[in-house]
């Protein structure tokens, strides 16, 4: 009798040890998953500059975009001097005080433009893509994403819990002018908001949706930074990181999607994208525009990098961007 338990003893010593260890290895998946929620998507630890790979476009590019940048600069402050600028505010759905900026055109106008920053950008990161649609004659809201510059909010929606809050900013415009004629614009996690919108019930106000380098899903975009970053699979820290966002932020990564709300399009939509983007690649910008059931088109920057399509050539950018909006009769 002895001499069998003795027998059994090592096998079961094997399973305690190796129990221990899926239990440790669950625990550490655990602590991963909950500090990359954090990382990524808290307000206080998310750092564009830390996630964003070094751009890889050319010197001959980045002297351009510095020029460009600092013609534009100039062009804003001036703009901005003269202009009527007011804020506005809107409660989301969960209880967040959401901060914006509306800037109106002298004339009377009823062309209105809602311009969304990027990943842990703010409203005032806006301005030079503001002045060019007001020297056209649109009234510009410049809203703070939830998390971001003056709004409340200790997540980031990235463009999903934004989607929502879109909508409200997009009834303010409707509340104080019923005959708005709204275009959304977004670069980046801005770019993904707007798509992520396009999917929803849009007023009839809505006419034109233009996105400029935003990512597929959450999902796709995390899945590149966590390899990037950190030199891990996607599975398993990602699938449990995703349901602590949603137990934290109210949100999991794979539900975020821009691809699949673009899908669902019912307004005309233009895809801006830089052919040297390595951080949200280009090959992005193919897919969302190849699913887009509405009249659709796309423009690559040649040479651009993330978000350097309007300083690669400003003119360009724009003259494509007004030129789609009077084919579709806004202008």
């Amino acid at each position: 009798m002895n001499e069998k338990i003795k027998k059994k003893s090592p096998a079961k010593v094997i399973l305690i040890v190796c129990a221990i260890i899926v239990v440790l290895l669950i625990i550490a998946d655990i602590l991963v998953g909950n500090y990359l929620v954090s990382f990524a998507i808290g307000r206080s630890s998310a750092s564009g500059a830390a996630v964003a790979p070094p751009s890889v476009t050319s010197d001959e590019t980045n002297n351009i975009v510095d020029i460009n940048a600092k013609a534009m600069s100039e062009k804003t402050s001036a703009w901005l001097e003269a202009a009527e600028v007011s804020e506005a505010f809107i409660t989301s759905d969960d209880g967040l005080l959401l901060n914006g900026s509306i800037v109106r055109t002298p004339q009377k106008s009823d062309l209105w433009v809602i311009i969304i920053h990027g990943y842990t950008g703010r409203k005032e990161h806006m301005a030079n893509y503001a002045a060019y649609y007001a020297e056209r004659g649109f009234n510009v809201l410049l809203p703070d994403m939830r998390g971001h510059g003056e709004s409340e909010g200790d997540y980031i929606g990235m463009g999903w819990l934004d989607r929502n809050d879109v909508l409200k900013w997009t009834d303010l415009i409707i509340s104080e002018d019923p005959a708005a004629v709204i275009t959304m614009h977004g670069v980046s996690m801005g770019g993904a908001t707007v798509m992520m919108t396009s999917g929803e019930n849009l007023p009839d106000n809505v006419k034109a949706i233009i996105d400029d380098c935003g990512y597929t899903s959450v999902w796709d975009i995390f899945s590149d930074e966590l390899q990037y970053i950190f030199g891990l699979p996607a599975f398993p820290f990602l699938n449990t990181a995703s349901v602590i966002a949603k137990i934290r932020a109210g949100y999991t990564f794979e539900e975020a999607s821009a691809l699949e709300q673009v899908k669902k399009a019912k307004v005309p939509m233009m895809f801006i994208h830089g052919s040297e983007d390595n951080f949200v690649h280009t090959e992005m910008a193919y897919r969302l525009h190849e699913v887009c059931p509405t009249d659709k088109e796309l423009y690559v920057a040649e040479g651009a990098g993330h978000g350097g399509a309007v300083y690669v050539d400003p003119d360009a950018y724009f003259g494509k961007i007004f030129a789609f909006l009077e084919e579709q009769n806004i202008l």
